[in-house]
């Protein structure tokens, strides 16, 4: 949204010192040491940073890492009340089929789709995803079409999906940048974490429910690495070992991807040394929270006077350990706003910036709607102005 054209005057444009340090350039680990695995990205959750890089758009086969993608569909899913955790899912004999990683779902029997959940994100079953994938869209064809909708949406503009399971296709590719970024939206639901972090459980299958499958948990960063929050696993012939993870400590969380090592164990020891850099190096700085109140707009032709402008979401700067440089934050705002206007619309937005240079545009929002006065309303106003005028 151009600010500047849509409204006459800027009136809040405040530019406020947050920390000064001595200068130091940002400087990120490319070059410094290398990860072995074909590709590999660490970033910052809540900045979208990237930290190290090796080639991170190198369109490569993801394995099961594709779930992560019908993790966020079916949080999507229950968020709108599409679904529920509740529901009882009959599996289908196409989700029974499915070879690899499975907890051998029977044709006919029935499960709730938190069972499916659990047993996706604890043992990445490839017959609780199409079974999820099914109850969701009717048929996992259909499914696989919102996942690619989905990816185009995130501005995954590397990735082709062509099952909701990360079995062998090679029309089936993405990158470790765009796992980055579905991995960044799975982990903004507070209740995925529940099952991303669940290192054991059992869980009974069949049409009687006779047979226990004990599941432990295939992301072993979940019991071994301090922080480590989520998020999925892959491993196939074509792609190697793949792994998208997720820790946090204090207020930096890291979302590391490592695709394409040659064994399991090289995945996990890539991941930490990619974390244990992060960490080490870097700090997550909180310049406003969620629902701040950074201003009031007038509002012209309203039934409300003003509108109070809000963060739409917590803001949050990485700056490297011990240098801390000259962090800033511009706040935008318009001198007033027309009704009608919607909760939520943009009305402005904060810029921070790092010596002198734009790191982040978080929007500023309305906190409420205001409608547009009616004749009564104008009429109101216009003799409380007279009154108060004598």
């Amino acid at each position: 949204m151009n600010l500047a054209g849509k409204h006459r005057k800027i009136v809040c444009v405040l530019l406020v010192i947050i920390l000064i340090l001595p200068f130091i350039n940002i400087s990120y680990a490319d070059g410094k040491f290398d990860v072995r695995a074909k590709s590999a990205i660490l970033l910052d959750f809540n900045s979208g940073e990237i930290i190290y890089e090796k080639n991170h758009h190198d369109k490569l086969p993801p394995a099961s890492i594709t779930k992560i993608m019908t993790l966020i569909l079916t949080m999507e899913s229950l968020e709108q009340g599409k679904i529920k955790l509740d529901d009882e899912v009959t599996i289908s004999s196409n989700a029974s089929g499915m070879g690899g990683s499975q907890v051998y779902l029977e044709e006919g029997e029935t499960q709730t789709v938190e069972n499916l959940i659990k047993a996706l994100c604890i043992r990445s079953a490839n017959d609780a995803s199409v079974a999820l994938a099914e109850h969701i869209a009717g048929s996992e064809e259909l499914f696989v079409n919102m996942m690619n909708k989905k990816a185009k949406e995130l501005g995954m503009n590397n990735t082709s999906f062509m099952n909701s399971t990360g079995l062998p296709n090679e029309s089936h590719y993405t990158t470790a940048f765009d796992i980055s970024i579905m991995s960044k939206e799975l982990m903004k639901y507070p209740k995925v974490h529940e099952w991303l972090t669940t290192y054991m459980m059992d869980i009974k299958v069949g049409k009687k429910k006779d047979v226990t499958q004990s599941m432990v948990n295939t992301n072993r960063l979940i019991k071994d690495y301090q922080g480590a929050n989520g998020i999925k696993t892959g491993s196939t012939n074509e792609a190697g070992y793949c792994l998208s993870a997720s820790a946090k400590r204090g207020n930096l969380q890291l979302i590391c991807v490592v695709l394409g090592s040659e064994t399991s164990k090289i995945r996990f020891e890539e991941s930490k040394k990619l974390f244990d850099y992060g960490f080490a190096n870097y700090d997550s700085y909180l310049i406003g929270k969620k629902g701040d109140i950074l201003g009031k707009i007038s509002v012209h032709k309203g039934n409300k006077p003003y509108i109070e402008a809000i963060l739409e979401k917590d803001a949050y700067i990485l700056i490297p350990k011990g240098s801390s440089n000259k962090v800033e934050k511009e706040i935008v705002l318009p001198e007033y706003k027309d009704a009608p206007i919607d909760k939520g619309e943009q009305i402005g937005e904060l810029i921070l910036k790092i010596n002198g240079k734009d790191a982040d545009k978080i929007k500023i929002i309305s906190k409420e709607a205001v409608e547009k006065a009616s004749f009564i309303d104008m009429f109101r106003k216009m003799f409380r102005s007279l009154l108060n005028n004598e």
